[in-house]
């Protein structure tokens, strides 16, 4: 047999197999798909906060998986200390992560000046860890958990589960996306951060002040993230670790959607959601966390400016 008959007949095989996986059990797939879907809702967002920081100002932020763990645990304390009602909380433990994102900037972003590239991604990591140690000092190695916004009681959908929180995840994915376009496209400071993404010093000859607009950056990508972290909180729980992977998944989604603040980014996570649950559900769960790793990959050989991104040309 040749080589090509030989790829012939394991793609058969393949196909077979999945039809008849799905076929002895269609209710599963319809989980499977569920989840991967509310997942990749949530590595969306944490993607947005990639794309608008680098879209700002070129630096790759690899502290941004904290902002999503500094808002469950924000929130939690809140709840447990100031004992105050939810809404308040979550407004509040938004306010408290952009704090945070505000001080990183002018401490360990701003005082920078000509430094290459290499050097603000390792400054990132160090803020991440720093940002990591301070949250296990302050609220210990346990798990904690966020209440359901909704009550716990599944829904059922076409014979699968689904808990209100999912749709809690779904309807904010989407209010922030539709919010997102309406900033950058309407907004007089969404242009302006848009102009110092394509060219910092043109904008700024025309008035821009870039040191506001990358600040700014900030502000948005870490109120986004900490949102992120609050609406997952109830169905996955939240420690002073949980940054680490989800940062790496934000950032393998937007990676697939070529470091884009729209679309592409949104349509990058959801792939990379239902991917990692089909996955999980039909080869083995040990292998979730590997698969963003192994997309990661993938895209970076085959289409380094992402699966969503048409390619740049130059004129000659």
């Amino acid at each position: 047999m040749t080589a090509q008959g030989r790829k012939t007949c394991a793609v058969i095989i393949i196909i077979e197999w999945v039809n008849k996986t799905t076929m002895d059990n269609p209710s599963q797939l319809v989980q499977y798909i569920l989840t991967g879907l509310s997942n990749g809702a949530i590595y969306a967002l944490i993607g947005f906060g990639f794309a608008i920081i680098h879209n700002a100002t070129g630096i790759l932020n690899f502290a941004q998986g904290e902002f999503v763990m500094l808002g469950g645990m924000f929130t939690i304390f809140i709840l447990s200390f100031l004992n105050l009602p939810l809404v308040p909380a979550i407004i509040l433990a938004i306010v408290l992560s952009t704090l945070v994102g505000i001080l990183f900037e002018r401490l360990a972003i701003r005082p920078l000046k000509n430094v290459k590239p290499l050097s603000l991604v390792i400054i990132t990591i160090g803020a991440s860890i720093f940002i990591r140690g301070a949250a296990m000092l302050i609220w210990g190695k346990d798990t904690h958990a966020l209440p359901a916004f909704s009550g716990n009681n599944p829904l059922y959908v076409y014979g699968a589960t689904i808990m209100p929180q999912h749709l809690w995840i779904f309807g904010i994915t989407l209010l922030i996306i539709i919010a997102n376009k309406l900033f950058f496209s309407y907004s007089i400071l969404g242009k302006a951060m848009r102009a110092c993404a394509y060219n910092a010093h043109a904008a700024s000859l025309v008035g821009i002040d870039v040191k506001i607009m990358v600040l700014l950056s900030f502000v948005v990508s870490a109120a986004i993230g900490s949102m992120a972290g609050i609406i997952i909180a109830p169905l996955t729980m939240t420690s002073y670790d949980v940054g680490i992977m989800l940062g790496i998944k934000g950032f393998c989604a937007v990676i697939i959607g070529g470091m884009s603040s729209g679309l592409g980014t949104v349509l990058g996570g959801l792939l990379l959601g239902l991917l990692e649950s089909l996955g999980a559900g039909y080869i083995s769960a040990s292998y979730k966390d590997a698969i963003a790793f192994i997309i990661l990959l993938l895209i970076l050989f085959i289409r380094p400016e992402g699966l969503f991104k048409q390619k740049e040309t130059q004129r000659v």
